[in-house]
């Protein structure tokens, strides 16, 4: 045949057949998915059997020379998954000969048929011949159903194999912060976000399961990126987030030229997840509108885009997963101090809760579906740290699995087998800033390999406490004003070994003796107030059972915290209590970290989540009403502030590596400095207001962990 007639035809090898017409591959008339730059090499090396077939050939035909793409990579991606689909190898090739820096060869017989007739269509006589087999085949079948029952009966009287043990491994190791896995339709490959040491931001790669050779496929470093795999293994989906630029984008999965298919406004990463319904037709993403974050189905056809049916309660909807089936689209819904996890059908109707989730003051960190679709696995806090929880949906119970502790943003092949997850691990340390001379630069005051944060400066400016679990356990510490001299100062860590609870959130008394603290765990933490002196903590005793960020009136005798009770279990509300322990008396609604203002006749707390918090006020004198604090903008987070005698300290949300400065006088915000990168919780500033104590984020890394076997 020659070449153009060849590319009309159906051509057979082994137990395999490529309609070159319509671009199918079949394996005993089972159609297999390939990916269309992969069959164009297999429809190359058909059309030439047993010759040569070059790189710069297949580099030609593969992309145009205006594509900016790495052809290495891409060619060698492309044919990986071929010889996946073929079962072939290229230590010992069946069909694929590599033939080194030159190019490819197909090494087995072929034949080809014309179009309209299967390459396994019989000749005329083959109906006489079929029947001379007849009672040759019933003696066969006789034959096989006496090796099937005993079979059975040997598979019944040995022992049962014991499950396989599901080991983590790690899929990423680079330095930087690999991140957001998104498994290929087949389960070979991995696509991530990637930020090397150096650089301007996140771009997206490829790597196949068990390589170490990397597919680059975005060239323009962002500040966020999640994505999405195309279930016909073509393209990803990634959502950016970029200034002007992000949005929504695809790109071919072997590489070639990007396109954008909508503008955002998602200014957060947690915001950024995206999932590609089954059948191809959808993308589901979050887009900011209206003080709220909403969950929108992008069409891939038309691009046109409409909100899911949603639930009112929710401030903000995200992580979206489809179902394997694409009947059901799962979702986590943020409120205030809350979690819920949805499911909504794919074809209408109203959301549907699976279950809700506490979670004081941290977003969750990812949601997937297992392969039968009766269960959710889901990123949340344990213990200070997170991990994953299988959800049942028959019955919405949550079970905690025995691998996964720090994991976060988990993905799922689609035969449900594998499971790979975001793996972190960070470093805080407390900066000190000279307020009187803001041009000088920020000292690192106290550090370690480990994590420090939320200091404090005690009223008479002689001493800093902060939490920190330098010593292996979440506990209190004290330094001198220099950061010098350390000296633990709570000590749980001993007294529950394996329990994942951890102290924080430390707050001096007014005659800097006492600090005040929390400790527990997420949805039972006790405030305890330790002497200095002694470093014998006591249990503050009130009526209430859940207690956390307790800070101190001016006068000692009131200790403020937040806590969940009765019909607000799981929104805190803000209390205080005698510091000698007694009954609690409500202040406020919803609220998180109280700070009472210097004049001792309003306590300030903050209202929202990770990312926009609103600061209000609540006054003390009988029949005081809460308001929010005017004038006053949008917070990063619900921590990310402190009360002076004339304002605020705070982070903005727009600009969550700044500290500023909200005067109560004028309602005017100043620009005090710019952090050299990400801030932790709790701000202080010196008695004497000259210097600023902050936290930051020093080193951050991800890396992708694999589990493989997964059921």
């Amino acid at each position: 045949m020659s070449v153009n007639q060849a590319s009309h035809a159906i051509i057979s090898f082994a137990a395999f057949e490529a309609d070159l017409q319509t671009q199918e591959l079949k394996k005993h008339g089972v159609r297999l998915r390939l990916p269309g730059q992969s069959f164009q090499i297999l429809k190359m090396l058909l059309q030439r059997p047993g010759v040569l077939v070059t790189r710069e050939e297949l580099q030609q035909a593969l992309w145009p020379s205006e594509t900016y793409v790495d052809f290495d990579h891409g060619v060698n991606a492309a044919v990986n998954r071929l010889r996946e689909a073929l079962g072939d190898s290229a230590e010992k090739p069946r069909f694929i000969e590599t033939l080194p820096r030159r190019g490819y060869r197909f090494i087995s017989p072929v034949a080809q048929f014309p179009p309209g007739q299967a390459a396994s269509s019989e000749p005329a006589g083959a109906t006489a011949r079929g029947l001379n087999w007849f009672r040759v085949g019933a003696w066969i079948l006789v034959a096989a159903a006496c090796a099937i029952a005993m079979i059975f009966a040997y598979r019944r009287s040995r022992p049962r194999p014991q499950p396989v043990a599901l080991a983590e491994v790690p899929f990423t190791a680079y330095l930087g912060k690999e991140d957001m896995p998104t498994f290929s339709p087949d389960g070979s490959q991995i696509a991530f976000a990637w930020e090397p040491p150096g650089s301007k931001g996140y771009d997206l790669y490829v790597k196949v399961i068990g390589s170490e050779n990397l597919l680059r496929l975005t060239h323009e470093p962002s500040e966020y990126i999640s994505l999405a795999w195309s279930p016909d293994g073509t393209r990803i989906a990634f959502h950016r987030i970029s200034g002007a630029n992000t949005g929504v984008y695809v790109i071919p999965a072997l590489g070639g030229i990007e396109r954008k298919l909508r503008s955002t406004r998602i200014p957060w990463e947690v915001c950024t997840l995206i999932s590609w319904s089954p059948d191809g037709k959808w993308i589901a993403y979050s887009e900011f509108e209206e003080n709220h974050v909403r969950l929108h189905l992008l069409s891939t056809d038309t691009l046109e885009s409409r909100e899911i049916a949603h639930a009112p309660e929710c401030i903000a909807e995200g992580d979206p997963a489809f179902s394997h089936s694409g009947k059901q689209l799962a979702y986590i819904c943020f409120k205030e101090n809350t979690n819920a996890i949805f499911s909504v059908a794919t074809s209408g109707g109203s959301p549907m809760l699976v279950t809700t989730v506490k979670s004081t003051g941290q977003v969750l960190g990812g949601l997937v579906w297992t392969g039968d679709d009766r269960r959710l696995i889901l990123s949340r806090p344990h213990g200070g740290d997170y991990a994953l929880d299988e959800i049942t949906l028959a019955d919405g119970s949550l079970r905690k699995l025995p691998f996964g502790q720090n994991a976060v943003w988990p993905a799922i092949s689609a035969k449900g087998d594998k499971l790979a997850y975001t793996t972190y691990s960070y470093q805080s340390n407390i900066w000190r800033k000279d307020l009187l001379h803001l041009q000088s630069p920020a000292v690192e005051l106290i550090s370690s390999t480990r994590s420090q944060g939320i200091p404090q400066y005690s009223p008479d400016g002689k001493h800093i406490a902060f939490a920190s679990d330098r010593g292996g356990a979440g506990e209190i510490w004290m330094s001198d004003a220099d950061g010098t001299n350390l000296l633990q100062i709570s000590n749980f860590g001993d007294l529950q070994t394996g329990n994942p609870a951890w102290a924080g959130f430390p707050a001096w008394s007014p005659d800097s003796q006492r600090i005040a603290f929390d400790y527990g765990q997420p949805g039972h933490r006790d405030v305890y107030i330790v002497d200095i002196a002694g470093r014998m903590p006591r249990k503050v005793v009130t009526n209430l059972p859940d207690m956390w960020l307790p800070s101190w009136s001016h006068d000692g005798k009131w200790i403020y915290f937040q806590s969940g009770t009765g019909d607000r279990a799981l929104n805190g509300s803000i209390f205080r209590c005698p510091a000698s322990g007694g009954d609690a008396v409500s202040l406020s609604g919803t609220g998180w970290n109280p700070l009472e203002s210097y004049d001792g006749e309003t306590v300030y707390f903050s209202k929202g989540g990770w990312s926009n918090a609103a600061l209000y006020m609540a006054s003390l004198k009988p029949g005081g009403t809460e308001l929010a604090v005017t004038g006053m903008p949008a917070m990063f987070s619900t921590c990310h502030y402190t009360v002076a005698p004339g304002g605020i300290y705070f982070a903005p949300a727009d600009a969550p590596h700044s500290v500023r400065y909200f005067e109560f006088n004028t309602k005017k915000v100043r620009q005090l400095f710019e952090a050299d990168k990400d801030l932790d919780c709790g701000f202080s500033v010196s008695p004497d207001g000259r210097w600023f104590l902050y936290p930051q984020l020093d080193e951050a890394s991800r890396d992708i962990t694999l589990v493989d076997h997964f059921h």
